[in-house]
């Protein structure tokens, strides 16, 4: 048995990505044989979202309960041990691929209404192989009647070669990051990053670093891309990219509670809003009836 599905493998331009039916979650990608990120192995279930698609919200949703209109609304807890939902709904849903191509797939998943979450989302995730690099993009479609809430995001662990990543160096431009309760990982609030060593504007040594936190003020150039360098001791390593649509980032080091994946791989997930949005509000999008939203990253060698 393969607890993920059915297996598509995308090659091109020495790349190799494998995605799942199972999440749409992208389970495999390397270049010339090098991989890219922390992927799972063929008849395993992925360990902390690796390559998870995540919606119809981002992170954690505090006690799995909020208002929308005049609703009060419960979704199950996920993350039972500090009383969130975490992650949104189709992270293990099951996927329908549409279209596939040697260099691209597209997979389908219907969100129908449910108590916590009373509305009808079309999702789809397509994976394309380029000359960059593996650009994913997320689109959701309001198919029902209400406004909908929602956020979106994806969950790759990039990887800048072998060993930890106290070997590695981080770069991305980001003025403010979102203090947490240690406890719930819930936001407290906004703070300058280099209140807490978390300044990466220039290539920045890993060593010692923890984080699990959300980041936002990021650098978008002319073009409209924020970009995110992971860099080994040899100068090879990883890039991810992105667009508007996402104007926050969370990075996360796995540690020992992630046996598999400690101080191996770096969590990279750029959001459309921060955690617990549904309650805030802050940068929630809020999709009419016929609304569309899409989100756009790439993941790209370096050598």
């Amino acid at each position: 048995m393969i607890p993920t599905g059915s297996q598509t493998v995308l090659h091109a331009r020495g790349l190799t990505a494998i995605v799942t039916e199972v999440g749409a979650t992208l389970r495999e990608l390397s270049w010339q044989g090098r991989p890219l990120i922390s992927g799972f192995g063929r008849r395993d279930l992925p360990f902390g979202y690796q390559g998870a698609v995540l919606a119809p919200w981002p992170n954690r949703l505090a006690n799995g309960r909020y208002r929308f209109g005049d609703k009060e609304l419960q979704v199950p807890l996920t993350e039972p041990e500090r009383l969130n939902a975490l992650h949104g709904l189709v992270a293990f849903a099951p996927w329908k691929v549409t279209t596939t191509e040697p260099e691209s797939v597209t997979l389908t998943h219907r969100i129908w209404p449910q108590r916590g979450y009373p509305h009808l989302l079309d999702l789809t995730a397509h994976y394309r192989l380029g000359e960059h690099g593996l650009t994913f993009t997320l689109t959701a479609v309001n198919a029902g009647d209400t406004a909908a809430p929602y956020g979106g995001s994806f969950h790759p662990y990039l990887v800048a070669g072998a060993g930890s990543v106290d070997d590695w160096t981080l770069q991305v431009t980001a003025e403010r990051y979102l203090r947490v309760d240690p406890d719930r990982l819930l936001p407290v609030e906004l703070a300058p990053v280099a209140q807490a060593g978390y300044d990466f504007r220039a290539p920045t040594s890993l060593a010692g670093v923890t984080v699990d936190h959300a980041f936002t003020d990021l650098d978008f150039d002319d073009a409209g891309a924020a970009t995110l360098r992971l860099l080994g001791p040899n100068g090879r390593g990883v890039a991810m990219s992105w667009d508007r649509s996402c104007p926050w980032l969370q990075l996360c080091i796995p540690n020992e509670h992630n046996p598999t994946m400690n101080r191996k791989a770096v969590a990279v997930e750029p959001m459309t809003c921060p955690p617990d949005a549904f309650n805030s509000g802050v940068d929630l999008i809020v999709l009419p009836p016929g609304g569309t939203h899409e989100l756009s990253l790439t993941i790209s060698p370096l050598d």
